[in-house]
């Protein structure tokens, strides 16, 4: 059992002398380097056997001898843990990443339901009722998140189809949610319909002052505000009507009329509407009283053919040159020429309310000593009337011209236009005669003469239509308020 120590210059050499002294059968234990050559340490082959048999007596040697002491089942688990393929490995680690994926979708799930339940109000027993009538049977039922299996399929990947999963599910909330929403906008909507109609019905003269007031051609705006104002000690409910719709209804009768105040007047408006023909009965109304020499005519109709003929017409009668003018520059130096008379008066042309060009017009009259007069025809629709006002900015304007009485049939939607906008009313013309047809009312006529009973039954409200028109909940609020 002895080792031997054998140097040489190569190991060629040292291995010679190895077997030389032990033999062919010696066991080399290590080779080499030294400072000589090479170093090979080596064993008889008694001595190795020797140490194999010292081994055989120890106490692992002796358990690891007696293969009957341990289970064969933990053999045979020991066996497959150390078999175990990366193939199986992988599968494995997938296995827990799929496990912890649908765990942290649960709690996502979880989380979600309890703010969605958080969040929406609690219904009423009554709006219970009313949602499970108004329900759709087809209202997508909401789905859990898919459970993933306990043996994973190793031949189908399945970490693509969780998150997609996931996002349908929430897609269902979210459709669940809106749906929940527009239920309650409809049951609020119909309960706002049915408590307005019930006031009504406990209130008979809102109800025959909101039907009048509806076939004269009011809007349902003012119509609102007018009947939440009124008291039920009222006896008759249309006078009470008129006087607050004179009272809110603006009119120059206390001021001086326009040919006796003087300066300088644009009449603007859309097409159609005579502001050309307004233009002559007013300049014939104050060369009537100051004479010709102090008024100035100015026309920028120069888009239509002949346009500008009309209103020299007129000028040749009543003894008044019509100077034109194309562009503001042109205007400015005429305003300089004319700077002496009393009174001007600027027919402009007729354009929609929707043109682009009406902007330009509008700057091309913002000399700060012109005063624009919006003409307006008061057989127009309550829509048209109200789309001229904004676009034509009738807020900055002096006053309105109300055209065309003699064919408004009802009057009612000028006049509510013109209370909601707070704007005054400072002549009308109901013909085509210069000047017989230019008149100064008070407020008092306009409303008298705008409630007054109209033909037509296709146009009639019935009562029971009341539930129709009221059906909706008011969407928009009336501007400034009325001073019952």
């Amino acid at each position: 059992m002895n080792v031997k120590r054998f140097v040489a210059r190569t190991s060629r050499d040292a291995l010679n002398l190895l077997r030389q002294a032990l033999g062919d059968d010696a066991v080399v234990l290590s080779t080499k380097p030294c400072t000589e050559g090479v170093e090979v340490l080596a064993m008889a082959p008694e001595g190795m056997a020797q140490i194999e048999r010292m081994s055989a007596t120890t106490p692992a040697t002796r358990a690891a001898a007696k293969p009957a002491a341990a289970p064969v089942t933990e053999v045979k688990e020991d066996v497959e843990q150390l078999a175990m393929s990366t193939l199986s490995f992988q599968d494995y680690v997938r296995d827990r990443m799929l496990r912890r994926r649908e765990a942290a979708m649960r709690a996502e799930a979880a989380a979600k339901a309890t703010s969605t339940e958080a969040a929406e109000p609690e219904m009423s027993p009554l709006q219970a009722k009313l949602a499970a009538r108004m329900s759709s049977p087809a209202t997508p039922a909401r789905r859990d998140p898919p459970v993933l299996r306990e043996e994973l399929d190793t031949s189908a990947p399945s970490l693509a189809d969780a998150p997609a999963d996931g996002s349908r599910s929430r897609r269902d909330q979210q459709d669940m949610m809106n749906e929940l929403r527009s239920m309650k906008g409809l049951i609020e909507e119909r309960f706002g319909a049915l408590a307005f109609m019930e006031k009504l019905q406990r209130q008979p003269g809102q109800a025959r002052l909101t039907q009048k007031l509806l076939d004269c051609g009011f809007s349902p705006a003012l119509i609102r505000k007018l009947a939440e104002s009124l008291s039920p000690e009222v006896a008759d409910e249309s006078a009470w009507a008129a006087s607050v719709l004179e009272r809110n209804l603006l009119t120059a009768e206390h001021e001086p009329a326009l040919e006796d105040q003087g300066g300088i007047y644009a009449l603007i408006g859309s097409t159609g509407v005579g502001k050309t023909t307004s233009t002559a009965k007013l300049a014939a109304a104050f060369a009537t009283k100051y004479g010709a020499a102090n008024l100035g005519l100015v026309t920028l109709d120069a888009y239509r053919v002949g346009a500008h003929e009309q209103l020299r017409t007129y000028g040749r009668i009543l003894g008044v040159p019509v100077h034109t003018a194309h562009d503001r520059a042109s205007l400015e130096d005429l305003l300089d020429l004319l700077s002496a008379k009393k009174m001007v008066l600027i027919d402009t042309a007729g354009m929609a309310q929707r043109d682009s060009r009406t902007r330009e017009l509008l700057d091309m009259l913002g000399h700060r000593a012109i005063q624009k007069l919006l003409v307006v025809n008061a057989a127009a629709q309550g829509e048209t009337i109200e789309d001229v006002l904004i676009s034509y900015r009738a807020t900055l304007a002096k006053g309105v011209i109300l055209s065309k009485m003699d064919e408004a049939v009802k009057l009612g939607p000028a006049l509510d236009a013109l209370i909601r906008h707070k704007l005054a009313i400072v002549g009308v013309a109901n013909g085509q005669r210069v000047p017989e047809d230019w008149h100064r009312l008070s407020s008092h006529a306009l409303v008298h003469r705008a409630l007054r009973p109209t033909a037509g039954n296709a146009y009639r409200i019935d009562a029971n239509d009341m539930n129709l028109i009221f059906a909706a909940p008011q969407t928009r609020v009336v501007p400034g308020a009325l001073h019952a």
